[in-house]
């Protein structure tokens, strides 16, 4: 079956980088791609104007925007020869989120694939406002969010933290399995605490996540006497893992990892994609 990604663009080399990272990974699937820009204007008191405003200004900014996508999509096509993949490109009037949320439905989309950092590339700031806001609120699909620095675009293994109380999702975790498989790569689960604490229902849910990702390589690690978010920024670094996924539920993850330093410190947020998934 043909994937339908989305790829959310503001012509910036961030946004290049994230594009070619999903086409290397995709390389060998049929796929389709929609390259989007949301833009609007703001008015004179920094609202933006909705619904779109006068013909004329309306006019001048769309032309400015239609001439950018132009360039980008020829910049995009010199390098786009892949015959499994097609190609939409196009802009949309809009805040970011309503016209991503409009396209994933409209499209039936299967993956959200967007850069963490926008145009200003602020070094001091792990993940940019849009990228932050779009794995919040776009929970329809999977969100990978990709930094610019990628060190190795192969892939080592994916990291998928989980208490085992989640209700999954499984449609947005066959979406790992997905990845993990045309990546061919293992999938490191990993809790804090001991197996042999684990309650029925978490000790039941363990099992389905087994049963899931067969036939893939799977383990199981325990992390002892230590806070989540350490454990596992630690595990990540130490093991040079390719990614990171988890399921955003009500939030709690990013209340987390992105005010957290260690995030930025150990250089993670540079280097390592985040997958983020959402409960069922």
């Amino acid at each position: 079956m043909q994937k339908r990604i989305l790829i959310p663009t503001d012509f910036s080399q961030n946004s290049f980088n994230a594009l070619l990272y999903a086409f290397e990974l995709f390389a060998d699937e049929e796929c389709t791609f929609y390259i989007c820009h949301a833009y609007y204007i703001v008015a004179s008191k920094g609202i933006p104007t909705f619904p779109v405003p006068d013909e004329m200004q309306y006019r001048a900014i769309h032309d400015g925007v239609i001439a950018e996508m132009n360039s980008f999509e020829e910049k995009v096509k010199a390098i786009a020869n892949n015959e499994k993949h097609q190609y939409h490109f196009g802009p949309e009037y809009g805040y970011l989120t309503t016209v991503l949320k409009e396209k994933v439905s409209k499209e039936k989309i299967d993956l959200v694939v967007m850069k963490t950092r926008g145009t200003t590339d602020d070094k001091d700031v792990a993940y940019g406002r849009s990228a932050i806001s779009v794995m919040e609120k776009i929970r329809e699909c999977p969100v990978l969010a990709v930094p610019a620095n990628v060190e190795n675009r192969s892939q080592s293994e994916i990291v998928f933290p989980t208490n085992f109380d989640e209700k999954y999702n499984w449609k947005d975790m066959e979406t790992l399995k997905k990845i993990a498989v045309i990546a061919n790569v293992a999938i490191r689960i990993v809790h804090v605490g001991s197996v042999s604490k684990l309650n029925r229902e978490q000790t039941e849910n363990k099992k389905m996540l087994e049963d899931h990702f067969l036939p893939l390589e799977i383990s199981f690690h325990w992390l002892q006497n230590v806070e989540l978010l350490e454990g596992l920024l630690y595990f990540v670094k130490q093991r040079e893992s390719s990614m990171i996924s988890f399921v955003n539920r009500k939030h709690w993850f990013f209340g987390t990892i992105f005010s957290n330093p260690l995030m930025k410190n150990l250089g993670i947020h540079s280097t390592v994609p985040l997958l983020a998934l959402h409960d069922n």
